[in-house]
């Protein structure tokens, strides 16, 4: 799949924006779940909120017995 210029911008500029609504939920559930509430910060990018979701998931993942 080839990406335009223009589409690779309109990505990038999403992904340095803040994070959205449904990421906030999702981060702010996760943290409380892995007991970890410094994890999620109302000013993060929208990359960033990705990255810790996704470590959040590993992490509680790991620890999952079953």
């Amino acid at each position: 799949m080839k990406v335009t210029a223009s589409q690779y911008a309109l990505v990038s500029e999403r992904l340095a924006g803040p994070m959205t609504r449904a990421q906030a939920l999702r981060l702010k559930g996760l943290a409380q779940e892995a007991y970890q509430p410094k994890q999620y910060a109302a000013d993060l990018s929208c990359d960033e909120a990705a990255r810790r979701i996704d470590g959040l998931k590993a992490e509680i993942a790991l620890a999952d017995p079953f």
